[in-house]
């Protein structure tokens, strides 16, 4: 749990968003970045796993709007119910940070932004360029559904207990304009492509069991050397020619 006054300020600074937006915030915990939510946001909601966690939030701050539950089970309708422009924040369990962080990006139409703290090895292979090591799945899905910036970086000294490793803040701004393809189907390539990044895309993408569009496409490239927009672009021209209707 985050216990630095200071570094729980910077973090809620970090957050784009006007008095009367509406904010979702993800594991409050004890209430640490919570407190401060509530003290500059006229519409908070949290999402809580823990019953004890939740009982201390609910009698320190009865007015909270408090959901009780795993947000990767929530629904996200009552969330997203509003007019107003609505902001995620959270202070992410670092076993579970890929899976919150991809249901977040589900619904991101919805959403203006996104502060997220998270082991700063994720944040780093969020923002990483292709032809490096740390570029992967999450470089390519991140960057194509939001423009993410790694903020700064959290020491373990302002936790309680300190974490073995450096934490880092990152921004998500929702301004990308819709893809050209499907999620699942974009999911389905690149995942593909990375779970066999030492091979070239053509051996890689073999399990797809289609004809390759070997013409407008280099597969004897490998994973890392494609940019997130030519994944949206092989997905979409894909899809045009049947290759996940089966």
């Amino acid at each position: 749990m985050l216990s630095d006054r200071n570094m729980i300020l910077k973090i809620v600074d970090s957050i784009p968003a006007e008095p009367g937006d509406r904010i979702i915030e993800i594991g409050p915990g004890a209430g640490a970045l919570t407190d401060h939510l509530l003290d500059r946001y006229e519409d908070v909601t949290a999402v809580e796993i823990d019953d004890r966690m939740a009982d201390l939030l609910s009698e320190k701050h009865p007015s909270l709007n408090l959901v009780r539950g795993d947000i990767l089970k929530t629904d996200w309708a009552p969330l997203l119910d509003t007019d107003k422009p609505i902001h995620v924040v959270g202070n992410l369990p670092y076993y579970i940070t890929s899976q919150i962080l991809f249901a977040t990006l589900e619904h991101r139409p919805n959403l203006k932004s996104a502060v997220m703290m998270m082991q700063k090895e994720v944040a780093e292979r969020i923002v990483a360029q292709p032809r490096t090591k740390q570029y992967g799945i999450l470089s390519v899905q991140c960057q194509l559904m939001s423009t993410p910036e790694i903020m700064f970086d959290v020491p373990p000294q302002v936790f309680i207990p300190p974490p073995n490793v450096m934490s880092s803040v990152v921004l998500f701004h929702f301004d990308r304009p819709e893809l050209n393809c499907s999620d699942a189907h974009l999911k389905t390539v690149v995942r593909m492509a990375f779970n066999q990044r030492r091979k070239k895309l053509s051996n890689a993408l073999k399990r797809l069991d289609t004809e390759l569009p070997v013409d407008e496409f280099d597969f004897g490239l490998r994973a890392e050397a494609l940019t997130p927009d030519m994944y949206e672009k092989l997905t979409a021209r894909l899809e045009q020619l049947g290759t996940f209707s089966g």
